[in-house]
């Protein structure tokens, strides 16, 4: 395949599209991006938008999300389409995709394969790799296990075995192992691998939604041992299961000691975090989608971090906000939010991780209490809400 060049017109399709329309404009091409969201810093940074039906919990439907690309291709010309998260229990969509326009991301044969859990499992035997247990049916020790949906995403779809429902469509059970979210992102071009980096994830649980993904930082901080060996790994994986373009596999890690949970066979919430300092990354998504993985490491500057603002209560309609340029995803005034929707994406960058994190918390939080306090004077709907740029 042909490697492709800036300036391009290139179709985006994910549930938030915003982080992959944010590295496509670093990279030169004009992004034309189809989601579920269409926010205000989407439509600055996309050629041309698209809101598609759908949400979060029930995913993609195939015709909707296929008008809206349809819509954007049109008189484009694009070269092709990357997509996101929210297509790894929609393989027939994916199939569909690739046969109306070049996939920049791996096939749909690879993503069932590696979102497969039995799959993972005797890989990971295979490879002599620390994997929970699974079993496609309820334990009877179940406090030790979690439910999980094949193909599911995010964490929303993760919860306490004994919240499972009989019958439960496409779900498996999955030992509870111990540590703390390590990804790590990676390019494959379905022979090699480069491993970017590795970060560190944290969950903002809800009662229904105990694992819900709550944000990431980078760098992960991890000793030059266990870092070593955790790179070693994922390059292995990745080689094993051809993946092409960016990646992530996540462990859980206490310690020295770690455990391989799963494989994101696509782009994900990481893309924030990993800003090169060149503008690179989504060229080297594209390239090694084509088989080329860069000649250079890519290279990342001091450290960041990125989590996700939900909203403490229901919103009946969105205010008009000045928003701070640290945020990003950001919700349309006169939108209807419930509660634990997301509100906006917050980032930090600093020179050290642990101040990168604070950051961001403190930003969050800022957000959260101005738009309290809004809420709190009913005579101040529909004026515009001028948050701090601290």
């Amino acid at each position: 395949m042909k490697l492709p060049k800036p300036g391009a017109a290139i179709l985006i399709a994910a549930p938030s599209g915003r982080a992959l329309a944010a590295a496509a404009r670093r990279a030169g091409y004009r992004p034309l991006v189809a989601d579920f969201f269409d926010d205000l810093d989407t439509r600055s940074l996309a050629a041309a938008s698209r809101l598609v039906a759908g949400d979060l919990e029930v995913g993609f439907e195939s015709a909707a999300l296929l008008l809206a690309l349809e819509t954007l291709a049109e008189g484009t010309d694009p070269i092709g389409l990357v997509y996101g998260a929210g297509f790894e229990d929609r393989i027939g969509l994916l199939d569909e995709l690739a046969r109306r326009w070049t996939l920049f991301g791996n096939s749909a044969e690879v993503v069932q394969r590696v979102k497969n859990p039995l799959v993972l499992a005797a890989l990971c035997a295979s490879l002599n790799i620390p994997h929970p247990e699974i079993s496609p049916s309820l334990p009877g020790d179940s406090e030790n296990w979690l439910v999980k949906s094949i193909g599911g995403s995010g964490g929303s779809h993760i919860a306490p075995a004994k919240h499972s429902q009989p019958g439960q469509q496409n779900a498996y059970f999955q030992r509870i192992a111990p540590g703390h979210p390590v990804s790590i992102l990676l390019l494959g071009n379905g022979a090699d691998a480069q491993v970017l980096g590795p970060s560190r994830q944290w969950p903002t649980p809800t009662e229904d939604e105990p694992f819900r993904f709550g944000g990431s930082l980078r760098p992960a901080e991890l000793s030059g041992d266990l870092e070593g060996r955790l790179t070693k790994l994922a390059e292995t994986v990745a080689c094993a299961c051809r993946l092409r373009g960016l990646n992530s596999i996540d462990f859980l890690v206490e310690g020295d000691s770690f455990t391989l949970i799963e494989i994101n066979p696509r782009p994900g919430s990481t893309l924030d975090i990993f800003e090169d300092r060149d503008g690179l990354l989504f060229q080297a998504h594209l390239d090694a989608c084509c088989g080329q993985l860069p000649k250079s490491p890519l290279k990342f500057d001091g450290a960041a971090a990125a989590g996700i603002a939900y909203a403490r209560r229901s919103i009946a309609s969105m205010p008009a906000v000045d928003w701070p340029y640290w945020s990003s995803d950001r919700q349309k005034p006169q939108t209807a939010l419930r509660r634990h929707d997301p509100l906006c994406t917050v980032k930090a960058h600093a020179a050290k991780a642990r101040r990168a994190r604070m950051l961001m918390d403190h930003r969050t939080n800022l957000i959260l209490d101005q738009l309290d306090q809004l809420q709190t004077k009913q005579a101040s709907w529909g004026r515009e809400l001028h948050l701090e740029q601290s």
